[in-house]
């Protein structure tokens, strides 16, 4: 049963989008030059539809990928399509030369109106660096700000999984079409996105799989959807610093979380840091400089046990000898001059209350001095 119609307009939209070959910033400004619609370009009645300007991409169009588009939007109460003229197309991205002139979605279209931050980071992510995507997360969503991410192995599975935890809505940019989930190993995490609030946002149309140069194109949506973008492990050469830089030349807030000079996912940082990107130790950091206010989540009793709680963390010595990076057992037994099998017995419980984790090689601290 059909759950959604498609209005004339969304249609034009749709068809001046399916000529995937010529830049949407071409189409838009023809649009203005002779002051007409997308439906004055598409119609064959139409004067406009034999401009000189207009023919040449007019051939570009495809309406096999319109009518997968529409039936794909027909076909579940759950899928959206968003064109650029429709009230709801958040406003954000008007920034770009070449902004998307339709959004496929998955899930709560509403979303586009939320107050917004980017988590990005690397696919080969350290456990520390998912921990710290998972923390900014969740505390992001505490304060009722949408997290977005690009649905990636690693920090952006991390910084999906934080707002999801705190049953908090997050956005997924995606690099294919919306009826295809890249990886297929995120396919559950794609599942919990659309059925728990959130919501899976892609300009490529239905049928269309996975192609790398798909994801830059992604990554401008991400910088230029949110208020602001944390990069939190990347590498020089990488596509999270694509999305940093088009987030600082369309003059969003770029944060950068540091990490060991020897680590070699944390250079991309330390390089943004150098550029002029704002470091940040916690989610304070990013609160203070987007034009949000946050919501009164936590109350002030919450607050006070919680920093009792890290302060007792604090002066307990075996969790002192455990390291935010990989530490063996035997070093934290010789750092807390505690035999190893009571090392062990202290370490599970440790483990069960979320202040480590163990990992190949020993354990890494989550929280705690």
């Amino acid at each position: 049963m059909h759950q959604h119609t498609i209005s004339s307009s969304q249609r034009a939209w749709l068809t001046l989008a399916s000529a995937v070959e010529v830049p949407t910033g071409k189409w838009l400004a023809l649009l203005d030059a002779y002051d007409c619609s997308p439906e004055d370009i598409v119609s064959a009645n139409h004067k406009k539809h034999d401009l000189p300007e207009c023919k040449p991409l007019i051939t570009k169009i495809s309406q096999a990928r319109v009518t997968d588009a529409v039936l794909w939007c027909e076909s579940s109460k759950n899928h959206y399509i968003v064109s650029y003229a429709c009230d709801n197309y958040p406003k954000r991205l008007l920034a770009l030369d070449n902004p998307p002139l339709v959004l496929f979605i998955v899930g709560q279209h509403q979303l586009l109106a939320n107050p917004s931050v980017a988590i990005v980071g690397s696919r080969r992510a350290s456990h520390h660096g998912k921990q710290i995507a998972h923390m900014l997360s969740m505390q992001l969503a505490q304060q009722g700000i949408t997290v977005v991410s690009g649905m990636a192995m690693g920090i952006d599975a991390s910084a999906h999984q934080g707002a999801l935890s705190e049953r908090a809505s997050t956005i997924a940019i995606t690099g294919t079409g919306p009826d295809k989930v890249y990886p297929p190993k995120n396919m559950q995490l794609h599942a919990q996105i659309t059925e728990h609030g959130g919501a899976c946002i892609t300009e490529f149309f239905p049928g269309v799989t996975a192609r790398a140069w798909h994801f830059p194109r992604r990554n401008r949506i991400i910088a230029a959807l949110t208020l602001g973008t944390v990069v939190v492990e990347a590498k020089i050469k990488s596509g999270t610093l694509i999305t940093a830089n088009l987030a600082a030349n369309i003059g969003r807030e770029v944060f950068a979380v540091p990490s060991s000079i020897f680590n070699t996912h944390s250079e991309g940082c330390h390089w943004l840091i150098q550029q002029g990107a704002k470091l940040i130790t916690n989610v304070d950091d990013i609160i203070d400089e987007i034009a949000v206010q946050p919501l009164p989540f936590m109350s002030a009793v919450d607050t006070d046990s919680k920093k009792s709680e890290a302060n007792s963390l604090a002066t307990d010595t075996l969790l002192d000898s455990v390291d935010y990076d990989i530490t063996a057992i035997d070093v934290i037994a010789q750092r807390s001059a505690t035999p190893v099998n009571q090392v062990m017995a202290v370490l599970l419980e440790y483990e069960l209350r979320g202040l480590v984790a163990a990992v190949p090689g020993g354990y890494v601290k989550l929280r705690g001095k």
